[in-house]
Formats: C-alpha cells, sequence, structure tokens
C-alpha cells in the first residue's frame, strides 16, 4: 500500500516577499518561524548563503553534495537564457551520483512523515537549482 506524501515546498531565504505559484511556496527566513515553515528544512545551495545565521534555520540540513557541482554552478551564473541548459545538466548530474540518489532516498522517507522544505538563496525563484530539484524529486514519485 501506498503512503500518502506530505508537502514538498521550496523557500527562499533572502527576498522579503511571499508568493504563491502552484503548490510551490517561496518565503523568508524572517517566516521560517510561522507554523506553516514547520517541516524538514534542506538547505540545497552548495554554497552557504551571506548573511544567513545558520543557528535561525536550526534544525536543517544542509545538502550540498545535491547542489550543482561548482563547474555547472558558474556556467550558469544565474543567466535566464541558460537555464533550460543549465537544468539539462543539472539533471544529468542528478541521475549520475550517488549522493543524489541517496538524498532522492531521504526526501521520499522524511516525506513520508513530515513536510519538506527545499532551501535556497537565488533571486530568482524560477530559475534556480531549488525548483529543478524539487521537479526531479516529483518525477521520480509519481
Amino acid at each position: 500500500m501506498k503512503h500518502k506524501l506530505k508537502t514538498m515546498r521550496v523557500y527562499d531565504l533572502v527576498k522579503a516577499i511571499k508568493m504563491y505559484s502552484d503548490d510551490v511556496l517561496y518565503n523568508t527566513q524572517k517566516d521560517l518561524a510561522i507554523p506553516y515553515t514547520n517541516g524538514y528544512r534542506i538547505l540545497v545551495d552548495r554554497l552557504w548563503p551571506r548573511g544567513i545565521n545558520k543557528e535561525k534555520l536550526e534544525p536543517f540540513y544542509w545538502a550540498k553534495e545535491a547542489a550543482p557541482s561548482n563547474e555547472l554552478r558558474k556556467w550558469f551564473g544565474h543567466d535566464p537564457d541558460r537555464f533550460d541548459e543549465f537544468r539539462r545538466r543539472y539533471i544529468d548530474e542528478l541521475n549520475n551520483s550517488v549522493y543524489a540518489q541517496n538524498f532522492k532516498m531521504l526526501v521520499l522517507d522524511k516525506l513520508k512523515e513530515d513536510d519538506v522544505l527545499l532551501l535556497f538563496a537565488a533571486r530568482d525563484k524560477e530559475m534556480n537549482q531549488a525548483v529543478i530539484l524539487k521537479d526531479w524529486i516529483i518525477k521520480i514519485i509519481s
């Protein structure tokens, strides 16, 4: 029998705006204390975001190995014209990474018990690795 999974959301740590789009909720670090942001928190940036206090995120898991490689991250440079190719290359990295496969299993296990919050610090809320990672996991579980 299949378990009903909880919600997986993507959260922006930096911007001071809230926006709702489909089932993806974006909000700020300050809002992480609000009850609807409770869940298993996973930071999916390779580098620690500037200006973010680790203690304010507690408890959280930092999955930097699930983030795009340094080479891919630097190549992308958050250039919207490169996003489609960035998505393709990042998914290829995920599909060929033992760590990403273990990360996927961790997320699936957590989703059986709790919401999962993928945290990121990119300025662009629609063209970033957290959105791709969420889509990659959803595609696997659907």
